[in-house]
């Protein structure tokens, strides 16, 4: 399947037009801090990026972000391979392809007439929700299927009960806004690798908007790398939730003090709130009540952008896929500065 005119293919051939990839030699490193110092080759395309400062960049790792680096040069940081996983560009193509199938499905219901139903937990389903799920399914199991599918309409799906790499579906993250006829739904697609999403993809089929994130990659939208904005200080921020009805009474306290110190609170924005954050138009979204399905492909978008997102404690986001998970709900917190982020799990203070 070919990819849509608007859709860049991640791998480096394909892009002739980008400066270099860069290489990383870890000059030094050590256990006390974790920090490595990368040195990136020179960049004869652009001699401003050929400077000391963007050849070499010492990145300290951040615990709070799995294995993404807490920041990241201005140079592309390319095809950086990270020895956990040697076939990440093929797996994106493959999530380029699923998402692919599903804005298909979804593009032919949005705006038309069909019935919704209730799921077991009031949540609204409708037929493009499931349809797109199952085109999805059908172009991972024929590429590779050996992977794993968890998906948000059907659970579990592979013959045994663990995987080292799982997909993680959800295909109208939003399915309110989908039924109204708002676009700010989107199709969410995360591949664990024990445990770890190393790619997410972000795609909004309507607008034809699609945001990859990669482990060691900046995150890409439409194939351009983007980057979220320094914004420091909580009166400046542009803050977006979903719904404050989705809160409940101790989560909604706790919100309400990070919502009374933004410059500016936005809601019913759904997944796409927090990719307009990795493009940094957003400065700080704030939820509760997730499921993993809703957060675990956001975080390579968010990471790879230079934002942040974890629990309200500040703990790294994760979930482990299986035949036995229990969908639990999680409280999220992502911004697109580590000054932001820090301040907003302060003023939540959520034990």
């Amino acid at each position: 399947m070919l990819l849509p005119s608007h859709v860049q293919t991640l791998d480096s051939k394909a892009r002739p037009s980008s400066p270099p990839f860069p290489t990383i030699s870890p000059i030094s490193s050590s256990p006390l801090c974790n920090i490595q110092t990368l040195c990136f080759s020179p960049n004869p395309s652009n001699p401003a990026l050929d400077s000391p400062i963007h050849r070499c960049a010492s990145i300290r790792r951040n615990p709070l972000r799995s294995r993404s680096w807490s920041s990241v040069s201005s140079t592309s940081m390319g095809s950086v391979q990270l020895g956990f996983v040697e076939d990440i560009d093929r797996f994106a193509q493959v999530g380029n392809k699923a998402a692919d199938a599903a804005g298909e499905v979804i593009r032919k219901y949005f705006r038309k007439s069909f019935e919704i139903h209730d799921k077991k937990d009031l949540s609204p389903v409708t037929i493009a929700d499931r349809a797109a799920e199952e085109s999805m399914v059908s172009v991972i199991l024929e590429n590779l299927p050996s992977h794993a599918i968890y998906g948000e309409e059907n659970g579990w799906r592979c013959k045994e009960k663990t995987a080292d790499y799982v997909w993680v579906l959800d295909p109208i993250d939003g399915t309110k806004s989908f039924i109204t006829g708002k676009p700010v739904f989107g199709t969410l697609i995360a591949l664990l690798h024990k445990g770890i999403p190393i790619v997410g993809i972000i795609d909004q089929p309507v607008l034809r908007e699609r945001w990859i994130g990669m482990s060691g990659r900046r995150t890409t939208l439409n194939g351009q790398e983007i980057s979220t904005r320094p914004c420091s200080n909580l009166s400046q921020a542009y803050l977006y939730t979903t719904s404050p009805h989705l809160f409940s009474e101790d989560a909604e306290e706790a919100f309400v003090r990070v919502r009374n110190k933004v410059k500016v609170p936005l809601y019913g924005c759904d997944c796409y709130a927090y990719a307009l954050l990795s493009s940094g138009f957003v400065d700080l979204v704030i939820e509760s009540g997730l499921k993993p399905y809703d957060f675990l492909s956001l975080i390579p978008v968010i990471e790879g952008a230079g934002g942040l997102i974890t629990d309200w404690k500040g703990h790294k986001l994760h979930w482990e896929a299986s035949s036995v998970s229990n969908v639990t709900s999680f409280n999220v917190v992502a911004a697109g500065d580590a000054e932001l982020h820090q301040k907003a799990l302060d003023l939540l203070e959520w034990k």
